[in-house]
């Protein structure tokens, strides 16, 4: 199998790896937790604290354009999204989680780079508080992750 010679484990050694955060500002209470939890996860996986990024833009739109300059730079192995869009009475929620989510996966299709997106999509504010922990660290996780997994493959 291709890529089968390294497990996991060896795949979530953030030792080397320079990661960039994106966080969106917008519902900020569930922001600053998803930001916290990704942070402490990447540090218990090796990542040093002066290899990590860490930017706040206005809200989940604005994530893609701070993503894109960070690829632009290619100082970092891979790249995280964090934000929370919680739906309303308008279309809105619609717009800003397709638009978001799009652009994040563009970028990292354009740059080669991988971006682990945890812009949070839900319907109230409980499912967004239910979810804020555990999002953090899966971001994290996938980051180091597919970082190390493109390393090999290249």
């Amino acid at each position: 199998m291709f890529g089968a010679d390294k497990g996991t484990a060896d795949r979530l050694d953030g030792k080397k790896l320079h990661i960039g955060i994106v966080q969106a500002r917008f519902n900020e209470g569930i922001t600053n937790s998803l930001a916290a939890a990704c942070r402490g996860e990447l540090l218990a996986l090796g990542v040093q604290e002066k290899n990590i990024t860490h930017v706040l833009v206005p809200g989940a739109l604005e994530v893609p354009v701070a993503l894109q300059a960070m690829a632009e730079s290619d100082n970092y192995d891979a790249l995280i999204a964090l934000g929370c869009i919680i739906r309303g009475e308008t279309y809105h929620f619609e717009l800003v989680a397709n638009e978001s989510g799009a652009g994040v996966t563009r970028l990292a299709l354009d740059y080669q780079t991988p971006i682990a997106n945890a812009i949070i999509t839900t319907e109230n504010m409980d499912q967004a508080i239910a979810r804020q922990t555990d999002k953090g660290v899966d971001a994290a996780r996938v980051a180091v992750e597919m970082a190390n997994l493109l390393d090999d493959l290249s």
